[in-house]
């Protein structure tokens, strides 16, 4: 069990890494709205994309953005990132009792 433990411990991380990936070229193309990827990096970006996708549109249908007025804030990434977190936290905590 250790094995299984180790392996989603690194799984964890490269999705962690991932979905930090998406948040910075979310804000890039945020604040540079002409900006767009071409070549290797949209390769890589879609990769990206493709892999953190999923549980966020999972959530999404769960828990609906928040209307605040004219703002409409989504809490699916912040959530997923958390539970990917304390996922980890909890792997952690069961590889050092192992």
């Amino acid at each position: 069990m250790h094995a299984v433990g180790t392996v989603l411990h690194v799984l964890l991380w490269v999705f962690l890494g991932l979905m930090w990936i998406r948040f910075v070229v979310d804000w890039v193309q945020v604040f540079a709205r002409s900006w767009s990827p071409s070549g290797p990096l949209l390769v890589l970006l879609e990769v990206v994309y493709s892999l953190t996708d999923p549980p966020i549109k999972a959530l999404r249908r769960v828990i609906p953005p928040l209307r605040l007025g004219q703002v409409v804030l989504d809490l699916s990434f912040l959530i997923v990132m958390v539970l990917a977190y304390v996922l980890l936290g909890l792997n952690d905590a069961y590889l050092l009792r192992a």
